[in-house]
């Protein structure tokens, strides 16, 4: 199936913590990228999440823009890793996927939901939170290593 990497996000900060109403800390410049290295079993090179022992079944985030409540949403907002158009990744959860986009196959399993969080309320809008209660996108261990880009993709259901 061709779809399309519409965004990349890879923050070196975790930036969404504490409570909601303390408000957003500034964001970091370069947290948007035209491409990430994947490392089997570790995440996103320069990712917050990568090689943490506590993520590693969580450290890629997949959502589906066709699931945002707007269109100038993007993944700062979410916090998610990737960005995908044409494909609803929050049906897949227990599934193993392959994305192509252009330079080799990234597998990666799809192991649950990422849960919207009250932050969506303050970063997207308020009701945000709800909007996205099933359609907030999923949680991956890469089991490859390899590239993601922006731009066409193949994907695949393995």
């Amino acid at each position: 199936m061709h779809i399309e990497v519409v965004q990349l996000l890879v923050s070196p900060l975790h930036r969404l913590a504490g409570r909601p109403a303390d408000g957003l800390p500034p964001e970091p410049d370069g947290e948007l990228v035209e491409r990430a290295e994947v490392r089997e079993g570790l995440g996103l090179v320069g990712d917050r999440y990568f090689g943490q022992r506590a993520h590693r079944d969580a450290s890629v985030t997949l959502m589906s823009a066709e699931n945002l409540p707007t269109a100038s949403v993007d993944l700062r907002e979410t916090r998610r890793n990737v960005l995908l158009r044409g494909v609803d990744v929050d049906s897949l959860v227990g599934s193993v996927i392959s994305l192509d986009c252009g330079e080799g196959p990234v597998t990666l399993a799809v192991n649950r939901p990422a849960r919207p969080c009250a932050w969506m309320d303050v970063t997207i809008g308020p009701g945000a939170q709800r909007a996205l209660r099933g359609k907030g996108g999923v949680r991956c261990t890469p089991l490859s290593d390899g590239v993601l880009a922006v731009g066409p993709a193949t994907f695949q259901v393995q």
